[in-house]
């Protein structure tokens, strides 16, 4: 594709030696965590408690064809169905959900970087910039989420949509191209329904650089996403609108809180953006990038204010800032002018100043069994948690369901949405007390206690009802009184 950019493969290497310092350091750290990420995969030791929520949905959807909890459940689905049949399918054939959830994470965290590149130099970008960006978008996930390799549904939605958009930068769009775009925008939006900025760029840029494609494009979303909808009520039985919109709290406390730890990272990608705007506002791939990150910071930000929500929220802002470092990068070290090819060194190197800073305040990663032999003692610990779950005949109760995933009890609670629904009113409390009441768990396991995860009147009675057998670094185990 065209945009005006300056092509090729960069400036000679012995011109940005800056740039290349900056690439083989993240490459290295990149390098390594992505082979820790793999080495912890099949260790069964929880990364998040959506681990488990997530592999118990995947069993449902393969097992009943269906991973919507049934009316009156104390379970809650508030996620779009596709990736728990894509899991579930992957975990018959791994014989654990968890760990098949891992490998498409990785898988798919894989494919993000390679469409990223490919994205960059269907814009022109150079490959050394390109190397660099997305060398800088997978080095900051891993340092600062626990998403590469976990089982959840995030990145296999990103993988889809950026491939769809690389469909969408062919230089040659017909209609069959641009069908196929909106098919993998969409089933990206029925994987994770957070993800909407990419698709909403897209049809913005079309519609200021080629509008025949962007009513083509406009008119498959719309019939493609209620295509969707209607199968699953047809299919399902399930009002998957209704199913989303699930309750939740929202603080602006923890708007600022969240947005602060994301800022520092963002700050210098950022700065590209707005040079970028400001010299080369009227570039196609300029105003690509631009419509990306300004849609995705945007309501990035405002979702994490939200109950439960964690930093992928900003990943597609994460990545809109990669493109437009690469493009900057690009324009700037292939620039004629000495001063500009210098600001460009000086940006890379100061790029990896940040995640330098996160990696140096880790003293975890220092040691060689970090590396080496990851979580040997964690999964010693979860070890002997799951066997005192299995060890307890009946119901449990985890709030990370993982636990319980891993000890074969059949799902029964979702404590954070479930705490949910009773703060904001949605839910009566009664039918959950009558079944603390009647000691229906056999055992319970609660991240933590104070603070405890439900107001104080189901605390209350939780107590009267249960005792703490043990507690450790994996969370607070409780059998009944």
């Amino acid at each position: 594709m065209s945009s005006g950019a300056t092509g090729g493969s960069g400036a000679p290497h012995w011109r940005t030696p800056g740039l290349l310092v900056a690439v083989a350091l993240l490459a290295i750290g990149t390098l390594a965590g992505f082979v820790r990420a793999v080495l912890v995969a099949p260790l069964h030791v929880p990364l998040d408690p959506n681990e488990g929520w997530n592999a118990y949905h995947s069993a449902a959807a393969l097992v009943r064809g269906n991973p919507y909890p049934p009316t009156g459940s104390f379970l809650t689905n508030n996620y779009p169905p596709l990736s728990f049949y894509l899991v579930g399918i992957a975990g018959a054939w791994v014989g654990d959900n968890v760990v098949a959830g891992r490998l498409v994470s990785l898988g798919a965290y894989a494919l993000i970087c390679v469409f990223i590149v490919a994205a960059l130099r269907r814009l022109n970008a150079s490959l050394t910039s390109a190397l660099f960006a997305v060398l800088l978008f997978a080095s900051t996930l891993l340092l600062t989420s626990d998403y590469v390799g976990m089982d959840d549904p995030q990145l296999l939605g990103h993988a889809l949509q950026l491939g769809a958009l690389l469909l969408l930068l062919r230089q040659r769009r017909r209609s069959g191209v641009v069908i196929a775009s909106a098919v993998l925008f969409v089933a990206g939006g029925f994987i994770k329904h957070n993800l909407f900025a990419l698709p909403l760029a897209s049809l913005a840029w079309l519609v200021a650089t080629d509008r025949r494609s962007a009513a083509k494009f406009s008119a498959a979303l719309l019939l493609l996403s209620l295509a969707g909808i209607v199968a699953v009520q047809v299919t399902l039985g399930v009002n998957v609108i209704h199913e989303l919109d699930s309750p939740r709290g929202f603080s602006v406390d923890l708007l600022k809180s969240n947005a602060i730890s994301w800022i520092p990272v963002a700050a210098l990608p950022l700065c590209s953006l707005v040079w970028l705007m400001f010299r080369f506002g009227k570039d196609m791939a300029v105003q690509l990038g631009s419509l990306y990150a300004g849609i995705s910071i945007v309501s990035g930000l405002l979702l994490l204010g939200g109950a439960g929500v964690d930093v992928n929220a900003m990943f597609d802002a994460d990545i809109a800032l990669a493109l437009c470092a690469g493009l900057a990068m690009s324009r700037l070290t292939t620039s004629n002018e000495p001063l500009w090819r210098a600001a460009g060194e000086a940006f890379a190197i100061l790029c990896v100043f940040p995640l330098a800073v996160i990696a140096l305040h880790t003293p975890d990663w220092r040691e060689a069994s970090f590396w080496l032999h990851p979580l040997r003692e964690e999964a010693a610990e979860a070890s002997r948690d799951i066997a005192f779950l299995r060890s307890h005949p009946g119901p449990a109760m985890c709030e990370n369901l993982t636990f319980c995933y891993w000890a074969g009890k059949t799902a029964a609670v979702d404590v954070f949405n479930l705490d949910q629904q009773f703060e904001t009113g949605a839910r009566d409390k009664a039918p959950f007390l009558r079944r603390l009441d009647a000691h229906e768990f056999a055992s319970v396991e609660l991240d933590e206690t104070e603070p405890f995860p439900f107001s104080n009147d189901v605390e209350a009675v939780f107590l009267r009802n249960y005792r703490i057998d043990h507690r450790d670094d994996d969370g607070v185990f409780f059998v009944p009184r």
